[in-house]
């Protein structure tokens, strides 16, 4: 019965192909200075393994110790090792806990005292899933012990490493005690830094902090104030494609010691991107200020053949144990083998002891520093790509060849991605997933890894006779146990660098639409100009173009305003259109041109353009004092990446145009400028001005995109908005609405206590008004919108949910949030104009549920299958969980439950019958509501047990 357990984690993997046979295994640290003789006579542990949505009885297992003699690794700690072997009976989420008596006493952020009388609990989320192959949970490299000082800054990494390739996370947990059927229960806890708040940080700020990094893991203190035993838990969480798919919890101590030392230090290292292949030779330096004796180690799964293919890495320390500094030597031999998407993380850590000049080594504490390498290995680019055209039965084709790959892993893919024209794109060397489809590329097949040749014959979005295309290879390769197989998916087990492009550079049979260009404004008299290029001379002369124009910059309503004769004579002036007599004021138009050609004396349609739009310029919302420009437009051409120019008219020279401002833009179709008055362009003289209310400003800006495409000029396309005339005062924000949400009335509800049974969702209704004035001062009346915005509970950040327009007249002002799992949420309303400005918030309004849960005051347990179980009236609505206890006349538990629905069927939770007669019970219930965390309903009543 001596205090005993310190720290400890569970982790699994399957072991076996065909069937569900897992391997479990508990890695638990026992305090044998306190507690010697508790842990060298804990021979075995016992696992409880349940399915998280069942209620049935979890499985009992024992798993016997592996080490006659556990390893004592330092600090008054030994590292016992349970394993056992278990084959699930299908396929679920379950959860696999270990619970035992005694944590060790005077632990000082845990509670209630005395802490030797609270259990150690941890548990283990496996999700079991055919798709997986023979996943396996991540393990925990770093043992969780380590000395901590007060008054210094303590960081623990427990350097996780998944052999899958899986994304790793950690988040904070609260330590727990074991509840029913292998559930944890929290205990009383409080984050370390505020034990003897506020305290102060290594560096001197306050208060004190304590932290977990959810992608790094690094655990950091800084800094303890109190020496003494601390117990802190967290989650490592196991993604996969966006899904989590199992979560360890490491419930683990800090010793913290009123230390006559200062911790030493490790030197920084910067994450590394290497091809494989690559011998990494990386120095590891780590000093300490006192001249301390330093110990330097390492650990990662890049150490391990359980968890890499060989060849495995090396770390060798030639002056270990030398005082400060010491260098160690960290050396890994990649190849194709350790290609994958997640980084390998690499755990370098220093502990110090007594230097020679240090005068009462046996007050000496040791203290740890510790710094993470993050290695990422991608696969060696594609070679030698090349395109030729084809003949193919299915029309427009193009053979491609490539040199043998690489790396010639089993189930890695080459996938082939094509795009129209010839771009370059950055080599990034630690390029993100999805670089290619992220430049325009689409996927157009994929072929196996050992293949040299592949045909494009009018796959994906189609071949199209006379376009010049570009090509580029990308491997992708797969975690282990699963294949590449799926069109289109990138595959989380790591990528290739992206080959060199190859561009088809063939004759422009079709002519490009360049420019469409808005050259004056005019309700009535607009003029736009639209030019293309002249494509290759080819048979089929005399030829036409015809031009069509839609109106909206999307629109699809095409209208035939031109057909222009050519025979594609050099210099002749046929590849451009004036289209005159358009409303440019109201309006952007679309715009796309037919090549036809001369085929037994008739014209043939032989293709036609993308469409491309004029570009629109409208106003955005703007404080006063300045004015919000957005302008867009859908062209075939890229608009990013370059320079666009804005220009204000200058007052004081009507119909003269100042250009203000250069705009860099980068990656977006819809482009912004904020014009505060202030002209940041100098070349055709300066025009500052101070923009007021109520005072027209008139600009138009210019485009400038290119195909990035040789064949065609001009290289660089410029193209002129409409004018846009506008008053800063149009921008002024809305009033924000008043908001109502209908309340439940909870005692008619109470009376129905089926009321909210097999219904599909919920729902709200929200009705607002908007004000005529607020505070003396006149509110907009233009209003063109309202945004509804929605948290789920009061203390999230709304999100936005809807927008009300008009349907068509009046304006709307009532919103039903439909599809709710509950009532229970907060809401606020706001208004926006017919510019885009946006009103505050409007009040916030929550809403919460009904707390209906009624119970009968009879069951009979006969098994006659009627009235056979005791459980709620109907179905318990919104109810988040419950404690059910229910207890005998004299006081006495006789059954206890967390099920929503208590299901007992009057027995004890140990399997037998209890007597006929009257019995007591208390509720614990927590109802989901616009909080949190939720104040608990206590339910007491009687009940009679008939048999």
């Amino acid at each position: 019965m001596a205090t005993h357990i310190r720290a400890g984690e569970i982790t699994a993997r399957r072991i076996s192909a065909t069937t569900l046979t897992y391997e479990i295994k508990l890695t638990a640290y026992f305090d044998i200075i306190n507690g010697p003789g508790a842990a060298d006579a804990q021979n075995t542990v016992e696992f409880t393994i349940g399915n998280v949505n069942s209620t049935g009885t979890p499985v009992i297992l024992t798993a016997p110790r592996q080490e006659s003699q556990p390893p004592n690794i330092g600090n008054g700690t030994t590292r016992n090792t349970y394993i056992i072997n278990y084959t699930f009976p299908s396929t679920g989420e379950y959860r696999i806990s270990f619970e035992e008596d005694k944590r060790n006493n005077n632990i000082l952020n845990i509670g209630p005292p005395p802490t030797e009388q609270l259990n150690f609990y941890v548990s283990t989320i496996l999700e079991i899933n055919a798709s997986f192959g023979q996943n396996q949970t991540p393990v925990l490299l770093n043992a969780p012990i380590d000395l901590a000082a007060v008054g210094q800054r303590y960081i623990h990494n427990p350097n996780a490493f998944d052999a899958d390739g899986d994304s790793l996370a950690y988040r904070l947990f609260t330590p727990q005690r074991s509840g029913v059927n292998g559930a944890g229960i929290n205990l009383q806890y409080v984050n370390p830094n505020q034990i003897g708040a506020p305290g102060k940080t290594e560096s001197g700020a306050s208060p004190a902090t304590f932290s977990l990094n959810r992608l790094t893991g690094d655990l950091i203190w800084d800094a303890p104030v109190t020496k003494g035993y601390y117990n802190v838990a967290f989650i490592v969480e196991e993604w996969r494609d966006g899904v989590l798919i199992g979560q360890i919890v490491r419930d683990m101590q800090i010793i913290v010691e009123d230390a006559r030392n200062d911790r030493p230090l490790m030197d920084p290292l910067n994450d590394i991107c290497v091809e494989a292949g690559t011998l990494i030779n990386q120095p590891i330096k780590a000093t300490d200020k006192n001249g301390d004796r330093l110990t330097l180690t390492s650990t990662g799964g890049v150490y391990q053949s359980t968890l890499i293919t060989p060849a495995l890495a090396t770390f060798n320390v030639a002056n270990q144990g030398a005082q400060s500094p010491v260098t160690g030597q960290f050396i890994w031999q990649t190849s194709c083998n350790h290609i994958r998407q997640e980084p390998y993380d690499v755990l370098f850590k220093v502990e110090d002891a007594a230097g020679p000049g240090v005068p009462n080594p046996s007050l000496f504490r040791k203290l740890a520093d510790m710094t993470t390498l993050n290695i990422r290995v991608y696969g060696p680019k594609p070679l030698g790509l090349r395109a030729v055209a084809a003949t193919d039965p299915a029309g427009v084709a193009y053979r491609l060849n490539w040199t043998s790959y690489k790396c010639q892993v089993t189930g890695a893919k080459i996938i082939v991605y094509r795009k129209e024209g010839c771009t370059d794109i950055s080599e990034d060397v630690c390029q993100e997933p999805g670089i290619l489809l992220r430049a325009g590329y689409e996927e157009v097949g994929r072929v196996n890894s050992d293949q040299t040749t592949f045909l494009d014959n009018n796959a994906g979005a189609g071949l199209r006779a006379g376009i010049s295309y570009s090509y580029r290879l990308l491997v992708v390769f797969p975690r282990p146990g699963t294949n590449v197989n799926e069109p289109g998916s990138l595959i989380g087990g790591g990528e290739s660098l992206a080959s060199d492009e190859f561009c088809l550079k063939l004759p422009m049979l079709m002519p490009v639409i360049t420019n469409v260009t808005v050259d004056s404004t005019s309700e009535a008299k607009g003029v736009i100009s639209i030019r293309w290029t002249r494509p290759a001379a080819s048979a089929g002369l005399p030829a036409q173009y015809r031009l069509f124009r839609a109106v909206g910059q999307s629109g699809t309503a095409f209208t035939q305003i031109a057909a222009i004769n050519t025979n594609l004579a050099a210099g002749a002036p046929d590849t451009f259109f004036v289209d005159r007599n358009l409303n440019t004021v109201a309006n952007p138009y679309n715009y796309k041109l037919e090549y036809w050609y001369t085929q037994g004396g008739k014209l043939v349609k032989f293709d036609e353009t993308k469409t491309a739009s004029s570009v629109r310029l409208e106003q955005g919302s703007a404080d006063p004092g300045s004015v919000r420009l957005n302008w867009s437009a859908l062209v075939p051409w890229d608009n990013t990446g370059r320079t666009h120019r804005v220009y204000r008219e200058d007052k004081t020279k009507p119909g003269t145009f100042n250009r203000i401002a250069d705009v860099p833009v980068e990656g977006a179709s819809t482009f912004t400028f904020l014009d505060d008055g202030v002209d940041r362009y100098a070349a055709d003289g300066t025009v500052n001005i101070t923009i007021v209310d109520d005072s027209t400003y008139c600009y138009k800006v210019e485009t400038v995109g290119s195909y990035n495409n040789s064949q065609i000029q001009p290289s660089v396309l410029f193209n002129f908005s409409q004018i846009l005339c506008v008053s800063s005062s149009d921008t002024t924000k809305p009033c924000p609405p008043v908001l109502a949400l209908d309340p439940l009335n909870c005692d008619s509800l109470n009376a129905h206590p089926d009321a909210f049974c097999d219904l599909p969702g919920f729902t709200n209704h929200l009705s607002w008004t908007y004000p005529a004035s607020v505070g003396g001062k006149d509110c907009d009346p233009n209003v063109a919108a309202y945004k509804v915005y929605y948290a789920r509970y009061e203390d999230d950040q709304p999100a936005l949910i809807a927008t009300v327009t008009t349907p068509p007249s009046p304006l709307a002002t009532n919103y039903d949030h439909e599809g709710l799992k509950s009532f229970a949420g907060c809401y606020y309303v706001t208004a926006v104009n017919r510019f885009g400005a946006e009103s505050a918030p409007s009040n916030v309004v929550c809403k919460d549920n009904c707390p209906m849960f009624v119970l009968p005051n009879v069951f009979t347990p006969n098994g006659d299958l009627k009235n056979d179980v005791f459980q709620p009236y109907e179905c318990p609505a919104f109810v988040q969980s419950l404690e059910f206890k229910a207890f005998n006349r004299w006081g006495a538990q006789v059954f206890t439950t967390k099920d929503v629905n208590i299901n007992w069927n009057g027995k004890t939770n140990a399997g037998k019958d209890l007597a006929a007669g009257q019995y007591y019970y208390e509720v614990t219930v927590y109802f989901e509501s616009s909080k949190k965390v939720s104040e608990p309903t206590i339910i007491k009543g009687w009940v009679q047990l008939l048999r």
